[in-house]
């Protein structure tokens, strides 16, 4: 954590922050519509709100931030916009990496990485190795991801131990479940934000997000602030969170 942050937003609780903040970014291409742009300058306006939120999370001390970056329906946008948001996603990883050594953010990424084209997923591969002793912050950038999927490689997996004889049926859990999804050992979010005003979720942490606080806020996410992200931390500190209980 950083004193000076919470200097400048003292109504913050230190003591109550989230440990897991899941973010579905949306709204790019609306915020470019709006203004007579093409899609991808949205996009370019959105990367930077990435990386005033990601600094913003580390100096509050949060200990995982998951981004939803690239949907598995993503894959079916014009190519020209994959192929723009590709582009856009090695000039991050590239330009972030000296904030990620300073700032000892750890980079993971979650969902079908294989499908990424071979020079975004070494450079993404790349950057999980080099910063992958930081222990300040984890990164996870969900890319080609979807909840559905991540279930059905579960369930997948899972089978194939039972049908070996690694497990009995009968002994498959809720820890079982998760310890074989993409965020293996992290916590579950605390909150789920998502921006633009959609009431949905968007196939994005199905599993992971059972009892997690949802806020949505009708910014698009090219027009997300450090502002809104702390106002919406300081409505989740004043949330009593029962987790089925009375």
């Amino acid at each position: 954590m950083k004193s000076e942050f919470f200097e400048k937003y003292p109504q913050l609780d230190p003591a109550k922050m989230p440990a897991h903040i899941a973010i579905i970014m949306d709204g790019n291409g609306r915020w470019a519509k709006k203004r007579l742009f093409n899609r991808v300058l949205g996009h370019e306006q959105g990367v930077k709100v990435v990386v005033d939120t990601v600094r913003a999370c580390h100096d509050m001390g949060i200990s995982v931030l998951t981004l939803y970056a690239f949907s598995t329906e993503n894959w079916q946008r014009p190519q020209l916009e994959v192929t723009a948001l590709m582009f856009l996603l090695k000039k991050f990883l590239k330009s972030q990496l000296p904030d990620m050594m300073e700032n000892h953010i750890r980079l993971n990424a979650i969902g079908e990485i294989e499908r990424l084209p071979d020079d975004v997923r070494n450079l993404l591969y790349d950057t999980m190795k080099i910063t992958e002793n930081h222990r300040e912050m984890l990164l996870n950038l969900a890319l080609s991801y979807g909840g559905r999927t991540e279930i059905v490689r579960m369930a997948q997996q899972i089978a194939r131990k039972a049908q070996n004889g690694e497990i009995r049926p009968e002994d498959i859990t809720e820890e079982t479940v998760a310890n074989h999804l993409y965020t293996q050992g992290m916590p579950d979010p605390d909150m789920i934000i998502r921006t633009s005003g959609e009431m949905r979720i968007s196939n994005f942490l199905l599993w992971q997000m059972a009892y997690s606080e949802i806020f949505i806020t009708p910014t698009l996410w090219p027009d997300f602030s450090t502002d809104e992200l702390v106002n919406i931390v300081i409505d989740y500190q004043h949330r009593e969170r029962r987790f089925g209980k009375v």
